[in-house]
């Protein structure tokens, strides 16, 4: 029975020490929240960061600028010209085109050009062609010939000598047939009907198209060749709609081709077409540059750089201006090494340079790289200055409630402990221990 007694009163004190032991802990554990919210707090506020924050600017040593490499540009007023890039693609200068059609019908003997591309001067033979309506105006120049001869020697009076109409009329006829002036006299110097006669090239250029072979029959006003003088060609490119009003006839151009590489031919804007391509929203314009030794060949790609002079404006360098996606910033040196972000208004993008409309003033300096360093050190040491200052008020909160639950009658830890021990609390009547059941023997 004794030991049974024992047993139970070991029983209760080991129930009351783990009740102290509880509360001990949840008390140690507010204490060293409270002192850890407040290290934490200081630590927080000392640790080391980039830049002393004021009004969301970043201010920097010397050293910074030079560790994070900070470089630094001018507001000022500068020529705006529009540059825009874009591509297009090499064609003949349709001025110098130039189509051979014969003015009567026959049959082609021989080809003097018989391949496309072939290079060809003002003059040269192109083919010989056999012609029945050739035949048969030579035979009238013969006869008009003799007439004229037979009129002038005659000796019949009233007759007037010839004065030539005839023989003039019949040469006007074959000239008008592109027949040359030395072909029709070699005819009246022989006194002989040429079977063929020659087709000469119209004007100097390359052969761009070819469609006679030797033999073919072709009829009057048939395209036989197509030349086109490639000293000068044209860049067919398309504009985006919004360019349509910054391109205009003369402005200058630089053009790139992959198969001269950093090589650039220059030239400028002819023709600014007046219609716009709905289906492309686009605008087609045409370039004149100068292909003296034939390096420009149509059908090549080119990317192409217009330049448009356009005003005088407030810029700053293209490499200032930040967009964060709402708005865009540029970072001005306010002296110090206090960096402070400007919000602007930006107009047209000029090459370098940007417009800004608003936001800055001449003279004012800013910031040319780093611009988004800058910014994310701005915002994340305003959102630690927020959570610093949210701990703060925290752990001052639970100061008070610990100094509350001290003040508080009945709350008193040492109090709460010792009545665990059976000790009186104040304003408590201790109670007697549960008398123990009567044991029963074995």
């Amino acid at each position: 029975m004794n030991r049974t007694r024992n047993a139970v009163w070991m029983s209760g004190l080991a129930t009351v020490a783990l009740a102290i032991a509880v509360v001990w802990t949840v008390v140690a554990h507010r204490s060293s929240g409270t002192s850890t919210g407040t290290s934490g707090t200081t630590r927080m506020a000392a640790m080391p960061r980039m830049a002393k924050i004021t009004s969301r600017s970043v201010r920097l040593t010397a050293d910074q600028i030079r560790q994070f490499g900070v470089t630094f540009g001018t507001v000022d007023e500068r020529p705006l010209d529009a540059v825009i890039s874009t591509t297009g693609t090499v064609i003949a200068d349709e001025t110098t085109l130039t189509q051979v059609a014969p003015k009567f019908g026959g049959f082609v003997e021989h080809l003097y050009v018989d391949f496309t591309g072939q290079a060809v001067r003002r003059g040269d033979p192109l083919l010989t062609i056999y012609s029945p309506e050739l035949v048969a105006a030579q035979q009238e120049l013969l006869v008009a010939g003799r007439v004229d001869r037979s009129v002038g020697d005659s000796q019949v009076p009233g007759v007037s000598a010839s004065d030539g109409s005839l023989v003039a009329a019949t040469r006007q006829r074959l000239a008008l047939w592109d027949i040359s002036d030395a072909q029709i006299d070699d005819v009246l110097r022989t006194g002989r009907v040429r079977r063929t006669l020659t087709l000469y090239a119209p004007a100097t250029g390359t052969v761009l198209d070819k469609h006679v072979v030797q033999g073919q029959a072709v009829q009057a006003g048939e395209t036989l060749y197509t030349l086109a003088n490639l000293g000068h060609i044209w860049i067919d490119i398309a504009l985006r709609e919004r360019d349509a009003g910054v391109v205009r006839a003369g402005s200058a151009t630089e053009v790139e081709l992959a198969a001269f590489p950093g090589r650039p031919f220059h030239g400028h804007v002819a023709y600014v077409y007046p219609t716009l391509d709905s289906a492309t929203r686009s605008i087609r314009a045409r370039i004149a540059v100068p292909n003296p030794n034939g390096l420009l060949k149509p059908g090549m790609y080119a990317t192409v750089r217009l330049t448009t002079p356009l005003r005088r404006a407030l810029t700053v360098p293209t490499s200032a201006v930040m967009n964060t996606g709402d708005r865009t910033l540029v970072f001005v040196d306010m002296g110090g090494g206090a960096l402070m972000p400007h919000e602007v208004v930006p107009g047209r993008v000029a090459g370098d340079y940007a417009e800004i409309i608003s936001g800055v003033e001449r003279g004012q300096r800013v910031v040319t790289s780093a611009q988004f360093l800058l910014d994310s050190e701005s915002n994340l040491a305003e959102v630690m200055k927020g959570m610093i200052g949210q701990m703060t008020m925290s752990d001052t909160q639970n100061t008070n409630d610990t100094r509350e639950s001290k003040d508080m009658p009945g709350k008193n830890i040492s109090d709460t402990g010792a009545s665990k021990r059976g000790t009186n609390m104040e304003g408590t009547t201790p109670r007697e221990a549960p008398a123990l059941p009567p044991s029963t023997p074995r």
